[in-house]
């Protein structure tokens, strides 16, 4: 029993870690959300372990996290998702000091201190605005893909400016902009500055220090990636695990109740 599991069940997809004794990175599953939050988590759990090549007979401990962390019923433990996003930070990026995490439903801004500790953190879980749902908005309304929309927006010269800061209504907004005949980068820049421009205010509440380290799903768009950089006025961490960074998180927590916490690496990425 050498290995131990985090499971990360968020809003949109869920996904799940398995790392082993020397905290090395040796599984990993991600999983659109279905209808039942019980069967997807075990559904990426499984699906880690058979990447990992590991039973479930070897795993000694999994720990919970993320929107849906109570519906991993199997595991042992449910950790907040602030903490595991700060911990999944320092793992993949020891000198992290702000955090932000823009995942599907909310957007997280964590400051963390140099031992690693949650310092202070700020969500924006009222409201959809500057979240990957508003990216959704946009893909639904120029009927592409959600991987399409950073790569055409970095095309563009003439960003048209979002007046909505609702997701209901960003559709709407969208919509009537091509139906001005804009084009479609212009527009699709105007909502990457959108969710930037709310993302970064969020972040500034918890002041935002070098080194800071993009996680959660929409790390993933290059656009965004490039407006925070400009905004926050310096290079950001996004790791190729940044989507995995919460159940990152969680296994680490995990490995601390299974195998004590103990020095030496944070995780190695296999």
């Amino acid at each position: 029993m050498n290995y131990v599991a985090g499971v990360d069940v968020g809003s949109t997809q869920t996904k799940a870690i398995v790392i082993d004794r020397d905290r090395t990175i040796v599984g990993r599953a991600l999983l659109d959300m279905e209808t039942s939050m019980v069967g997807v988590a075990q559904q990426a759990y499984r699906a880690a372990l058979a990447d990992a090549q590991v039973a479930e007979e070897q795993v000694l401990y999994v720990a919970g996290t993320g929107y849906g962390r109570y519906k991993v019923t199997f595991g042992q433990e449910q950790v907040t998702e602030i903490s595991c996003h700060a911990r999944g930070a320092i793992a993949l990026f020891p000198g992290t000091r702000t955090v932000i995490d823009i995942g599907g439903q909310d957007t997280k801004a964590i400051s963390v201190k140099p031992d690693g500790q949650v310092g202070d953190f700020t969500m924006n879980d009222k409201c959809a605005a500057g979240t990957g749902r508003f990216l959704g908005a946009a893909s639904y309304a120029l009927e592409m893909p959600l991987s399409e929309l950073g790569p055409l927006a970095l095309k563009s010269e003439n960003p048209v400016r979002i007046t909505t800061t609702c997701t209901v209504f960003a559709e709407s907004e969208i919509i009537s902009h091509l139906a001005k005949g804009l084009l479609p980068e212009d527009v699709l820049m105007g909502v990457h500055q959108a969710i930037t421009n709310r993302c970064v205010s969020l972040a500034r509440r918890v002041g935002i220090e070098s080194e800071v380290t993009f996680t959660g799903g929409v790390s993933r768009n290059a656009a965004i990636v490039k407006l925070l950089e400009e905004a926050v006025g310096m290079k950001i961490n996004v790791s190729s695990d940044a989507h995995f960074c919460g159940a990152l998180g969680a296994a680490l927590f995990a490995h601390d109740r299974a195998f004590g916490s103990g020095t030496g690496p944070s995780a190695i990425a296999a």
